[in-house]
């Protein structure tokens, strides 16, 4: 399990960001590698096919009278049967459209499609887990990372663009998910395309929305008065033992909390000048996201 973790963790950071299926396949060959000079032959043939983990195997815990203590146990663990892992999220897929009014999903989770699926809900999974996921228009990103949000048991948030849309529309968005993951403590799935770039200063906004939590100028004194009063009985709850609930520590526990439960999952197309015009002027939009690049679909899709 150790060898198979340590080989999952690797792809995650260092092969799930390169462009071509060559350079996978380099990284794959090196690993194997790695693995026969450090354990012999018989780990490479056992982890040959790949080994995966995920966190939401887990069924609902119920106490003694039958009330739902958790619904989403969250346990990192290996994957014994990845068909019995895709039937679980069909199921969740199921639970979606039942509980959506509007979007319903209608996916093949065919082994590629379920792997980004996982790769999503693993960063998901993290605190301040972020995703950048890059690939042409109508490779699943948007509908993947729904699904994903929804089996994390995530409040996905997506802004609805509208002709008059401006920054001030944006602030009013973010500060909802603010008082999600920061007051209430609920995580929060962030999806921002593209396409939804009114204007580039969204993408300052977002810059420093995953580089520091703080975003300028987004909140009055006033607001940050009445979320400091909030928060004072959520860190009595919630703060660490000793913790002094002045003014200063109870607005950076609050934006600690939106950094840890927020995740920005932003979905790009590589397509054009933009991408790498972008890359150079918001460096937070590249570093502080996991980057999962969607490569052209194989034969078995």
């Amino acid at each position: 399990m150790l060898v198979g973790l340590w080989k999952h963790e690797c792809e995650r950071v260092f092969m799930d960001k390169l462009v071509t299926n060559e350079d996978k396949a380099w990284v794959a060959k090196t690993m194997s590698a790695l693995v026969k000079d450090g354990w012999g032959d018989q780990y490479d043939e056992l982890l040959s096919d790949g080994m995966y983990f995920v966190n939401f195997q887990r069924e609902p815990i119920y106490d003694d009278e039958g009330i739902c203590q958790d619904e989403n146990p969250k346990v990192y663990e290996p994957v014994p049967d990845l068909d019995k892992v895709i039937d679980k999220v069909y199921g969740k897929m199921g639970e979606f459209n039942e509980s959506s009014k509007i979007l319903k999903l209608d996916l093949v989770l065919f082994r590629d499609a379920m792997g980004h699926l996982m790769r999503i809900s693993r960063i998901l999974g993290m605190p301040r887990g972020s995703a950048l996921l890059v690939g042409v228009g109508g490779s699943g990103k948007q509908s993947l990372t729904r699904l994903a949000s929804f089996v994390a048991g995530n409040f996905t948030f997506q802004i609805t663009l509208t002709k008059t849309y401006n920054t001030t529309n944006l602030f009013d968005d973010l500060k909802t998910m603010y008082l999600q993951a920061g007051v209430a403590g609920n995580g929060v799935s962030f999806v921002f395309t593209d396409g939804e770039i009114k204007e580039e200063s969204f993408l300052e906004v977002i810059n420093n929305l995953l580089s520091t939590g703080e975003v300028p100028s987004m909140y009055p004194k006033d607001e940050i008065e009445a979320i400091v009063g909030d928060m004072r009985a959520v860190a009595k709850r919630d703060a660490p033992k000793g913790f002094i609930d002045s003014y200063d520590n109870l607005y950076n526990f609050f934006i600690d909390r939106v950094r840890d439960n927020l995740h920005v999952i932003l979905c790009f197309s590589p397509i054009g000048e933009k991408f790498r015009n972008r890359a150079r002027m918001f460096p937070g939009l590249f570093a502080c996201c996991s980057i999962d690049w969607f490569l052209s679909w194989p034969q078995e899709a």
